[in-house]
């Protein structure tokens, strides 16, 4: 079995600087997260405070709208941190100049045994799994499939 640096490494260019969930939660500055996900998975779970965008049908000009400060501190996650690379780089384009990657996505978040929220904002086990293909990387909480 690979590990996540060894699957982050295999589908990602590095694009996009990785921040680790230590470093997110111990953040002492203001942080925008962005959730790149689809609206199932969201609603599963996700980081507390967390804004979803999606991923199938981003529009980074939607979110250019919402955060008019290009320079302000952006954190985008998916579940190991390969989609969220992708909408990573679609705001780069659209002029924002410091946006990271979460290393490992939610997956690592719940493995390092930070909270994760429902969509009542309550915590939760349950984790969007995404799939039994990369559920392998989920090693805490409940996984749940559509």
């Amino acid at each position: 079995q690979d590990s996540i640096s060894d699957v982050l490494k295999k589908y990602n260019s590095e694009s996009i600087p990785y921040i680790s969930v230590q470093e997110l939660a111990l953040a002492k500055t203001a942080v925008i997260l962005l959730d790149a996900r689809e609206i199932s998975e969201y609603n599963v779970s996700h980081i507390q405070d967390a804004i979803y965008v999606g991923y199938d049908d981003f529009d980074p000009t939607t979110v250019a709208k919402n955060i008019t400060d290009k320079s302000s501190k952006i954190v985008v996650y998916c579940s190991l941190g390969v989609r969220s690379e992708d909408i990573a780089e679609d705001l780069k384009k659209e002029g924002f100049t410091n946006v990271y990657n979460l290393f490992g996505g939610i997956f690592e978040w719940k493995n390092k045994d930070f909270t994760v929220y429902n969509n009542d904002e309550e915590p939760t086990e349950n984790v969007h799994a995404f799939s039994a293909a990369w559920s392998q990387w989920l090693l805490k909480g409940i996984k749940i499939y559509d």
